[in-house]
């Protein structure tokens, strides 16, 4: 896959509605979807921390500042260097959520329910988890699902997202 079709990918998933542009409300509901997704209350302070990161995610993808970001405006700020100073820690605050015994990874369970929260389904969830699990031992970490979102809008490519798009 190339760069470009991994941000039409990532676009896509993020444009819940289908209208062609992610509006401020749609993306800045994520956390609390997750939140009622992965059973956690609305008012736990992982979410408002997910909620608040959100919204800097949203304000810098939004360049001209009118409340939708286009597929345009997204491809134009996605990318390495956005995903290290505005991404990770919004999409590490999703995985925090998903994490519900707080060891800082994710088994196969929390994995496809983050992923389908993300937009994904159930079934390609699990080809993603093994995809990343390289070591088997049942368990996604933090760094290294963040490096292969990462890997994804940066390169266009990643077991993770290969996976995903492959099933989908």
């Amino acid at each position: 896959m190339d760069i470009t079709a991994a941000r039409e990918h990532v676009f896509r998933m993020l444009d819940v509605d289908g209208d062609g542009v992610i509006s401020r409300q749609e993306y800045l509901t994520r956390p609390d979807r997750a939140a009622a997704t992965l059973r956690r209350d609305p008012n736990d302070p992982l979410v408002s921390t997910a909620r608040a990161l959100h919204e800097r995610v949203f304000a810098a993808m939004d360049a001209n500042g009118d409340g939708q970001v286009t597929f345009d405006e997204y491809a134009a700020w996605a990318g390495a260097e956005t995903f290290d100073t505005v991404c990770r820690e919004a999409l590490g605050s999703l995985f925090d959520l998903a994490d519900t015994d707080g060891d800082g990874t994710l088994d196969r369970a929390e994995f496809s329910r983050l992923r389908e929260v993300l937009g994904n389904t159930a079934d390609n969830a699990a080809t993603a988890f093994d995809a990343l699990d390289t070591d088997g031992n049942g368990r996604i970490g933090r760094d290294e699902y963040l490096a292969a979102i990462r890997d994804y809008v940066s390169n266009g490519t990643s077991p993770m997202y290969d996976a995903l798009v492959t099933t989908a």
